[in-house]
């Protein structure tokens, strides 16, 4: 359990990613797009009081153990996390073919 707050940042490429996603499913359904956002938002904000709740991300080249990895709705986020802060890297639906980094 980490004692003092983290700040959660998000790479470039996350952010767009993620915003693309949505638009992708709001376009056949507005609810549906609001209940992704709000509930993977709900998740990565629940990661300021336990970042080590996801396991390792298995796709990470040589991970020290503070790159992890969540799938929620065939969406796998990855993200690391320091002792000040957790960086959203990468969301990709779990079908594209995953890149190892």
């Amino acid at each position: 359990m980490v004692s003092r707050t983290l700040t959660i940042i998000w790479s470039k490429r996350a952010s767009i990613s993620f915003k693309d996603i949505y638009n992708r499913i709001k376009s056949d359904s507005v609810v549906n797009a609001q209940k992704v956002r709000a509930e993977i938002s709900n998740i990565i904000d629940g990661l300021i009081h336990h970042p080590e709740k996801y396991p390792p991300d298995k796709f990470k080249k040589k991970n020290p153990g503070h790159f992890r990895a969540f799938e929620k709705y065939s969406l796998r986020i990855s993200y690391s996390h320091t002792t000040t802060e957790i960086r959203i890297l990468r969301i990709r639906h779990v079908k594209q073919e995953p890149k190892q980094y």
